[in-house]
């Protein structure tokens, strides 16, 4: 689980989430996008207009398995989204 996100290199676009599963993320994310399916129109355009060497995948962070079965994975994964989303300049 962590943070990922999706840049379309031409326009400089920027996909960002988290997820409970990263790389399940990436991968449905490729398919969509392969399918033309995507919900995110911007991103769907910048495929369809490079492909696949047009956009970067990248996991920008992942969160460790703690031994506390009482550890609010929501609540981190809500804060380093939102970490992230400072760093690169982007409202929420």
């Amino acid at each position: 689980m962590g943070i990922y996100a999706i840049r379309d290199h031409a326009s400089g676009y920027l996909r960002l989430a988290a997820s409970r599963n990263v790389h399940a993320a990436l991968n449905r994310a490729r398919f969509e996008l392969r399918m033309g399916t995507h919900a995110d129109r911007v991103l769907q355009a910048g495929w369809n207009r490079s492909g696949a060497d047009g956009l970067a995948f990248e996991v920008l962070e992942l969160v460790k398995e703690r031994e506390d079965a009482d550890f609010d994975y929501a609540g981190e994964l809500q804060a380093l989204e939102q970490i992230h989303r400072e760093r690169q300049g982007l409202a929420r």
